[in-house]
């Protein structure tokens, strides 16, 4: 849809001014509300930061028209994310109650020793990911299982999320199947295989020292091997609640497969909540007919029941252990509705900053004062970044920082690459550290831990960005265009 711009160009001042104010309010919830801000006020600070933009764009000749039709646009980007999340939960709660979850931790428990746990979780998410190309899929698969080894080995929750994300997010990266692999290079200009060619000498240093610091934190973790004094004999527990076996993975491998043939997210998500659907009707079904809790019901309507409840509100039990009671009572589509909410409202906020020309213009301004190519790439990172926090989303960051960006490389004479690989080490990897952007409220949904929380430790995201600026002040593997040579054709 194309929107028509304000008739007057916003000042430095006006373009500011929502960004200072949300920045404020932002500050103020967690000040009053801390873990919970996410719950409501941070909604409600994003409301009204937009409703600032809006009285902004009108002060410069736009019509609400325009603006309520930019909002509709903004929105309609987040509609697939947010069938992706609410698929996410589904799958949570049937997976949960197929045993499938409760199985990989079990088997995470036999396999993985607390001194090499955090590596070990971001290797297997960083293969997988790389492997299938989608952050969200091992997130919201292995992430769930690995968070629930983690419980039960008495480790960290913060830090493997940290493990997690820095894995998945090193596969997505660096996977010619990952949608924003193949976006930033469509919006650079550059080739896919020489766009990731030339990734690896940010991301294979970033991913190094991620491995080094979780190795170095795994080494002097007090990590039980025995199972949380708290959680008891969890694989006793879980195997008197479920009829374990390898082929409650199954669902798992279908997923998997289908991300590698490029099968579209929702659809292989939903496919996958089904399939652990059918499985808990076939193989737990007294789990199921407790879920369902209708004695009024024959039993192939309780069952149906039973699946159909874990989809929508997610699994619960009660083992007599408030600590698995808590790991096990999860997912549902309904816990995701909270997180959908502050999708909506982020989304929305970023659309209203975008068809004012108030983001436009501070991107303008930085533009300005970027003279050398090193502060030309930082200012790139640097706009990727702050289009992640303003516009909550990472592919809104990847496309407009493109755009923006894209013909002053030109005009300097860089090759495409240098532009490709700032928007992914950047634009892609910051977005699960803000707890707005759409990424950042998926990981912490389908994680279970407040994106503030594992913020510190998702070590790999956090230092792509500071390689990449280091990089591009060095003056290192900064690519320049090669002039074709000119052919002289003589009589």
């Amino acid at each position: 849809m194309k929107l028509e711009t304000p008739r007057r160009e916003p000042s430095l001042l006006q373009a500011l001014t929502p960004l200072l104010f949300l920045m404020v309010l932002l500050a103020l919830a967690v000040y009053l509300y801390a873990d919970n801000a996410s719950y409501g006020a941070n909604q409600i600070a994003l409301l009204l930061a937009g409703g600032v933009a809006a009285l902004i764009g009108i002060r410069n000749g736009m019509s609400w028209r325009q603006i309520q039709e930019s909002l509709v646009h903004g929105i309609s980007l987040a509609v697939v994310p947010i069938f992706i999340l609410l698929a996410v939960g589904a799958l949570i709660g049937t997976w949960m109650l197929s045993g499938t979850v409760p199985t990989l931790i079990v088997y995470g428990l036999k396999l993985l020793h607390p001194s090499f746990f955090y590596p070990a979780a971001c290797l297997i998410c960083a293969i997988v990911a790389l492997a299938i190309g989608s952050s969200w899929t091992v997130a919201g698969t292995l992430g769930v299982a690995l968070i629930g080894v983690a419980q039960g080995l008495d480790m960290s929750l913060p830090i493997t999320a940290g493990a997690v994300i820095s894995g998945a997010y090193f596969g997505d990266k660096m996977s010619p199947l990952s949608d924003t692999t193949n976006i930033a290079p469509a919006a650079a200009g550059s080739e896919l295989f020489a766009h990731i060619r030339h990734m690896t000498w940010t991301t294979v240093p970033s991913i190094t020292i991620a491995l080094l610091l979780f190795t170095a934190i795994g080494l002097g973790s007090g990590g039980r091997t025995d199972g949380d004094a708290a959680l008891g004999d969890l694989p006793t527990t879980l195997a008197a609640q479920f009829n374990m076996g390898w082929h409650l993975l199954i669902p798992l491998i279908v997923v998997f497969a289908l991300a590698v043939r490029r099968f579209p997210a929702y659809p292989t998500i939903l496919i996958g909540a089904l399939l652990g659907a059918l499985f808990a009707v076939v193989f737990q079904p007294e789990a199921v007919l407790r879920l369902a809790g209708n004695d009024g019901l024959s039993r192939p309507m309780a069952l149906l029941s039973g699946a159909w409840t874990a989809m929508f509100d997610g699994f619960k039990v009660e083992t007599g252990n408030a600590a698995v009671d808590e790991l096990l009572s999860r997912g549902g589509m309904s816990s995701m509705l909270n997180t959908v909410w502050l999708v909506v409202c982020a989304m929305g906020f970023g659309a209203v900053m975008e068809s004012t020309g108030l983001l436009e213009r501070m991107i303008r301004s930085v533009l300005k004062a970027a003279r050398s190519t090193g502060s030309l790439i930082a200012a790139t990172l640097g706009t990727a970044i702050g289009a992640n926090v303003v516009a909550a989303d990472q592919y809104m960051s990847i496309v407009l920082t493109g755009r923006l960006y894209r013909p002053e490389y030109e005009r300097r004479g860089l090759a495409p690459v240098n532009l490709s690989r700032a928007l992914e080490d950047a634009g892609t990897m910051t977005s699960p550290l803000i707890p707005w952007n759409t990424c950042g409220a998926y990981m912490a949904a389908t994680l279970g831990v407040a994106t503030l929380d594992y913020l510190p430790y998702v070590f790999f995201n956090l230092v792509s960005p500071l390689v990449a600026v280091t990089l591009a002040y060095a003056g290192f593997k900064i690519l320049r265009v090669t002039p074709e040579p000119v052919i002289v054709h003589r009589e």
